[in-house]
């Protein structure tokens, strides 16, 4: 979904001009994992999904909606968000900041990771409140609140220009079908952090690994085909020697000499 702003004959800042921080401290430690976490799982995903490599995925990361005259009252920061059909390079550079005016496509699925009681994620001031900018602003297809002290996920998706909540399936997990991905709650240890975390499931309901969790498979299944090896190297050697016993006790009876007496 395009925004459709008019042409304008000054030229509108992109992500170049505008400000890319806002120099505040990260709220706590888990966020920035659960943000990685998710990341780090759903890129390979993500490359199968856009063979063409044109989708962006931003980690507290601004979102300009509108150009007001203080850059920074027209940018939203979610903590996570994901960008389907666009390049995740402009200008030979990384992407300072996603700015829509500037943009084909908006973002197809907004996250935001609770850290108080949660009315900040579903605020609804208009221009300023979280889910008033989401709905209307930038107006993403899903936006995904998770509170990780409660356990408890919400996604809505825009039908008709207004957020409806989202029905969990039986698992508890709830489907994006343009990501072919369910989302979910996941209790487990990351980066040694035990916690409640959001995990994304596949259509046929495998847990996207992370790349931690791909490395220990393998490696586990490399330990595993070294000891059936080893097991099955034994397993031959002792063929191998009652087979010789076998020889040396015919041939010894050859010889008229009881093999047990020797």
């Amino acid at each position: 979904m395009s925004i459709g702003y008019p042409p304008d004959a000054i030229r509108l800042p992109t992500h170049l001009d505008l400000p890319h921080t806002d120099d505040k401290p990260a709220e706590n430690v888990y966020q920035p994992e659960q943000s990685a976490m998710l990341t780090a799982a759903l890129m390979p995903h993500l490359d199968r999904l856009h063979p063409d490599d044109n989708y962006f995925i931003g980690q507290d990361c601004g979102i300009y909606w509108e150009n007001t005259k203080l850059p920074l009252d027209g940018c939203k920061c979610p903590d996570w968000y994901y960008v389907p059909n666009v390049p995740r390079m402009l200008d030979g550079t990384w992407r300072r900041s996603y700015v829509m005016w500037n943009e084909i496509a908006t973002p197809l699925l907004l996250a935001e990771w609770v850290s108080g009681n949660g009315d900040e994620e579903r605020d609804i001031t208009e221009k300023t409140g979280k889910f008033w900018v989401y709905e209307r602003g930038i107006r993403s297809v899903y936006y995904l609140i998770y509170d990780p002290y409660r356990e408890h996920l919400e996604v809505f998706e825009l039908i008709r220009g207004r957020y409806q909540s989202m029905l969990p399936n039986a698992e508890g997990r709830i489907r994006i079908p343009a990501m072919e991905l369910e989302f979910g709650i996941w209790r487990g240890l990351y980066h040694g952090l035990y916690a409640p975390w959001i995990r994304a499931w596949d259509d046929n309901g495998v847990l996207i690994p992370t790349a931690e969790e791909t490395r220990t498979r393998a490696e586990t299944a490399l330990q595993q085909a070294v000891k059936e090896r080893i097991r099955a190297e034994a397993a031959l050697q002792a063929v191998e020697e009652c087979s010789r016993a076998a020889r040396m006790a015919a041939r010894l009876r050859e010889l008229g000499i009881d093999p047990d007496a020797v």
